[in-house]
C-alpha cells in the first residue's frame, strides 16, 4: 500500500514539474551506502553494490526530465585511503558500474579525477568507457572516480602553467592575462555548463570538496534518505524545489 501511495504521489510531482526550470546539470554526491547497509544489517560491501545499483534508475529519471549532464560522485581521493578490504571491492564495483553505463548505450562516459591515482585495471575501465561511447549522443555521464575538487583546480593551474611555459609565455606575462576562464579552460569538465543543481544524500550538509569551481552558483538540495534507497519522488522534490528558488546570481 505504501509503494503504490508513493507511486500516486510521484506522479502528482511529475505532473507538475514545468519540464522548462528543470536543471540541464546536475551533480549528485552519492552518500550513505555504508550507513545503509548498517541499518539493513548488510555487509558494507552490499551497501555499495546496492548504491550502484541505484545509478541506472537515476538516469533514467534524468532522461525522463530533460536533464543533460548528470555529475555522479563515485569515490573521491580520501575515499582511497580507506583499508584495502573495503577499497578493493568497492573499486570493482564501481568498475562494473561503469562497465553498465557504457553497455546501456544511451549515456556518454566521461571521467572526472585524477586518472594517475587509480589502479591501472580501474583506469583501463574507465577509458575503454568513454571510448565506447563518445560518439553516443544521450545524457552526457560524468563519473567521479578519484576526485577531489581542491585536486582538480590544483591539476587545472597546473596544465595551465605548462600549456602557456610550451608557448614561452613568462610568469609575468600570464599574471597579466589570466582571469576566471583560463582556469575554467583546463578543468575536468572544460566545455560543460557548470552544475544547476547538486543532490547529496544522507542528510550530510556540506560539499566535501564536490565540484568546489563549478558550483559558485548551484542550488543544492540535501536529501535525509541514504543514497540505496533514494526514490523517484526524492529526486523530483529535488527538482520541484529547484524550480521554485529564484536564481538571483548576486544581483
Amino acid at each position: 500500500m505504501r509503494d503504490l501511495v508513493y507511486r500516486l504521489y510521484a506522479r502528482r510531482v511529475e505532473g507538475r514539474l514545468d519540464h522548462a526550470q528543470v536543471p540541464k546539470h546536475i551533480g549528485v554526491i552519492l552518500d550513505g551506502n555504508r550507513r545503509w547497509a548498517r541499518a539493513a544489517g548488510s555487509t558494507t560491501e552490499q551497501g555499495h553494490q546496492a548504491g550502484a545499483e541505484k545509478i541506472q534508475e537515476l538516469l533514467g529519471w534524468c532522461a525522463e526530465t530533460d536533464v543533460e549532464v548528470v555529475t555522479l560522485w563515485l569515490l573521491s581521493t580520501d575515499n582511497l585511503d580507506r583499508p584495502e578490504e573495503e577499497l578493493v571491492p568497492l573499486l570493482g564495483i564501481i568498475e562494473d558500474a561503469v562497465r553498465d553505463l557504457a553497455a546501456d548505450g544511451r549515456w556518454r562516459v566521461h571521467h572526472v579525477g585524477t586518472m594517475d591515482l587509480l589502479p591501472a585495471r580501474t583506469q583501463s575501465v574507465v577509458k575503454e568507457a568513454e571510448q565506447a561511447t563518445r560518439d553516443v549522443s544521450g545524457i552526457l555521464v560524468n563519473v567521479a572516480v578519484g576526485y577531489g575538487g581542491r585536486q582538480e583546480i590544483a591539476d587545472a593551474v597546473r596544465s595551465l602553467l605548462i600549456e602557456h611555459a610550451s608557448k614561452g609565455t613568462s610568469i609575468e606575462e600570464l599574471a597579466e592575462i589570466l582571469d576566471v576562464e583560463h582556469i575554467s579552460e583546463h578543468l575536468y569538465t572544460r566545455g560543460q555548463p557548470d552544475p544547476d543543481l547538486v543532490i547529496r544524500t544522507s542528510g550530510e550538509q556540506r560539499l566535501s570538496g564536490f565540484m568546489l569551481w563549478q558550483s559558485a552558483h548551484s542550488e543544492y538540495y540535501f536529501c535525509e534518505v541514504f543514497w540505496p534507497a533514494f526514490r523517484k519522488v526524492d529526486f523530483l522534490r529535488a527538482l520541484r524545489d529547484y524550480a521554485a528558488r529564484h536564481r538571483r546570481y548576486g544581483s
